[in-house]
C-alpha cells in the first residue's frame, strides 16, 4: 500500500537531522521546530512540559500527515529566553520526570515481587494469586 516501511518511521536516514529549528520572522520570540521520526506521544509530552513553564506564551504541535513520521512544534516565549532554550529546558525536565517515573515503577514491581515470593514461601497464594500492595485497602 502507501504506508512506508516500518523502519522508516523511526530510523534516521544518512545525514538527516533529528531536530530542525526555524525562527519565525512574523511573530516575535517564536520558532517552529521540526522533530523527525517521532509522533504524537513525544509531541504531546513536550507541549505539556512547555506550557508548564512561565516563560512560554504559546506551545502547540501538529502532525501534518499520518504517513509522514515527523511533527511540527510551535513555541512562542515572552522574550526572557529563546524558543530553542525553552525546548532544551523542557526536554531536560521531561527526561527527569520520566526517569523518576521509571524508578517508581521498578520499586513498586520489586516490592510486589518480594510480597509474592514471601506469600508463596509461606504456603500462601502463588505469584498470580497475591495481592498488590494497597489493593486490600481499596476493597473496603
Amino acid at each position: 500500500m502507501n504506508a512506508p516501511n516500518r523502519y522508516e518511521l523511526f530510523v534516521l536516514d544518512d545525514g538527516e537531522k533529528p531536530v530542525e529549528v526555524a525562527e519565525d520572522t512574523k511573530i516575535p520570540n517564536a520558532a517552529t521546530v521540526k522533530v523527525m521520526k517521532q509522533d504524537h506521544t513525544l509531541a504531546n509530552m513536550i507541549r505539556a512540559q512547555l506550557l508548564a513553564m512561565p516563560q512560554i506564551l504559546f506551545a502547540g504541535y501538529k502532525v501534518p500527515h499520518p504517513l509522514q513520521p515527523y511533527f511540527l512544534l510551535k513555541i512562542q516565549t515572552d522574550g526572557t529566553i529563546t524558543p530553542a532554550v525553552a525546548l532544551e529546558q523542557a526536554a531536560t525536565k521531561l527526561i527527569g520526570t520520566l526517569s523518576a517515573l521509571e524508578s517508581q515503577f521498578k520499586r513498586e514491581f520489586s516490592l510486589r515481587d518480594a510480597e509474592s515470593s514471601a506469600a508463596a514461601g509461606a504456603g500462601g497464594p502463588g505469584v498470580y494469586g497475591g495481592q498488590l500492595s494497597g489493593y486490600a485497602d481499596l476493597q473496603g
